[in-house]
C-alpha cells in the first residue's frame, strides 16, 4: 500500500533539506575561509619579520651587501627551514655543477681530495685520463698552495672551493711530496665519470660494481654486462656498496635487461596518486644474482637491490642499507637557480617502502675492519652455491 504525502509537507521537507545544505555549505565555506585568513595572516607575519630584519641589517651592517648572495641566502634559508635532509636550494653555479654531475661529467682536474692531518689537502684518488694523472701526480701527494694562496691560511673548505672552476680555465697548485714542493699549472677540463666496472671473479661468476646512477651509467652497465656474460659468467654479483643513488631513469634502464616484464617500482605523491618508476620489458636475464650492500647503500641503489631481490630472486649480502626511500624533484627558477624538493615515497611492487628502515640482507656480514673483503667473499660463496 502506497503512502501519499501532501504537497505542503513535500515543500516543507524540501525547504528543510535546502536549509541544512545551506548551513553545512556555509559552515565548511567559513572553515575554509578562516583557514585561508589564518594562512594569509601567518604569511604576512613571516614577510613582515623578514622586512624588519632586512631594514635593520641595511641600516646597521658594517660591511657591503651583495644582493645576489643575499637573495640566494634567503631562498636557501627557506628550504633549510623545512628540516628535510634531502631538500635544498641550489644557486645558478651549484645547479650547473649538479647538472654536469648528473650527466656523468666533471669539470676539473680529476681529483678526489681529503683533509690531511697537517691541515693541507691530500690527494685521495686520481681519475684515469685526467690532467693530473698525465702530469705524474700520485695519491698521497699534498697540495699546499692554490693560485699562490696557502691552504692553511685560506682554510680547507675555502681551498676546496678554489679548486672548482669552468672548463678551459687555468689553476696553479703547489704539490708537496717527500718534503719537496713543486709547482704545476693545469687547465680544467670535462672528464667522463666511470660509474660501472666489471670483472670475472672466477670461471663462472662475474662481478659488476656500480658507484652511482648517472645519465651515462646505463650505457656503461649494458656494455659491462654483455662483456661478462660473453666471457662465460653463469652468475652475477652486483656491488652497490657505498653507492648513494642517483637518477631513477638510469636505475630503470639498468634493471630492464635483468628483470621480467611488468611494473617493478612505483612512487606515491602527496595527493595520494601513484606513478610507475621502473618498468621492465619481456627480455630478462635468467642467471643467479647476488647484490652486495652496506650502510652507505642508499636511495636508487637500495631500490636497485630491492628490485633484484623481489623480482629477480637475488640474495642481498652485507650490512643493513641506509634507508632512503624518498624521491626528489628538481625545478629551475627564473633566476637560473633551482630547488631540489622531496616530493614522493617509492617502493617495489612487492615490498613496503624502506625509508628510515633500510633493507636487511639475506646474508649478514658484520661491520668490522675486515668486513669489506669478508662481504665480497660471502657474495662469491652465495653466487657459487646458487649455481649448484
Amino acid at each position: 500500500m502506497n503512502k501519499k504525502i501532501s504537497l505542503g509537507l513535500a515543500l516543507s521537507l524540501i525547504a528543510i533539506a535546502s536549509a541544512v545544505t545551506f548551513i553545512l555549505t556555509s559552515f565548511f565555506s567559513l572553515q575554509s575561509f578562516n583557514k585561508k585568513v589564518v594562512d594569509v595572516n601567518e604569511k604576512g607575519r613571516k614577510y613582515n619579520s623578514l622586512q624588519t630584519l632586512d631594514s635593520y641589517v641595511r641600516e646597521h651592517y658594517l660591511g657591503d651587501i651583495n644582493e645576489g648572495d643575499l637573495s640566494d641566502g634567503i631562498l636557501k634559508g627557506y628550504i633549510s627551514g623545512l628540516d628535510d635532509q634531502y631538500s635544498k636550494y641550489l644557486t645558478e653555479e651549484e645547479y650547473l655543477e649538479e647538472q654536469s654531475e648528473d650527466e656523468g661529467q666533471l669539470v676539473g682536474l680529476g681529483l678526489t681530495l681529503d683533509e690531511d692531518e697537517s691541515g693541507y689537502i691530500r690527494i685521495a684518488d686520481i681519475m684515469d685520463d685526467s690532467p693530473v694523472e698525465e702530469a705524474g701526480l700520485r695519491t698521497g701527494d699534498i697540495i699546499t698552495l692554490i693560485d699562490g694562496v696557502d691552504v692553511l691560511a685560506a682554510g680547507f673548505d675555502e681551498s676546496i672551493e678554489a679548486m672548482r672552476g669552468t672548463e678551459g680555465s687555468e689553476i696553479n697548485i703547489t704539490v708537496r711530496r717527500g718534503g719537496i714542493d713543486k709547482d704545476y699549472t693545469f687547465t680544467r677540463r670535462s672528464i667522463e665519470v666511470i660509474t660501472v666496472s666489471g670483472e670475472m671473479v672466477n670461471e663462472f661468476v662475474g662481478c659488476i660494481t656500480i658507484t652511482g646512477f648517472k645519465k651515462n651509467t646505463p650505457q656503461q652497465f649494458v656494455e659491462t654486462l654483455e662483456r661478462l656474460t660473453s666471457n662465460g659468467a653463469k652468475a652475477l654479483i652486483f656491488d652497490v656498496r657505498d653507492n648513494g643513488g642517483g637518477i631513477v631513469e638510469s636505475l630503470s634502464d639498468c634493471l630492464d635487461p635483468l628483470l621480467p616484464e611488468g611494473v617493478i617500482a612505483t612512487a606515491e605523491y602527496k595527493d595520494g596518486h601513484s606513478e610507475t618508476l621502473v618498468y621492465s620489458d619481456e627480455a630478462a636475464l635468467d642467471l643467479p644474482m647476488v647484490v652486495l650492500v652496506n650502510g652507505k647503500t642508499a636511495s636508487a641503489a637500495e631500490l636497485f637491490a630491492a628490485s633484484l631481490r623481489d623480482f629477480g630472486g637475488a640474495q642481498l649480502v652485507g650490512e643493513k642499507t641506509f634507508g632512503k626511500g624518498v624521491m626528489q624533484q628538481t625545478t629551475e627558477f627564473d633566476n637560473k637557480g633551482a630547488v631540489v624538493l622531496t616530493v614522493a615515497k617509492y617502493k617495489t611492487e612487492r615490498s613496503e617502502c624502506y625509508d628510515g628502515v633500510g633493507l636487511t640482507p639475506d646474508i649478514s656480514v658484520e661491520n668490522t675492519d675486515e668486513a669489506y673483503d669478508d662481504q665480497y667473499a660471502a657474495a662469491v660463496d652465495a653466487a657459487m652455491a646458487a649455481l649448484q
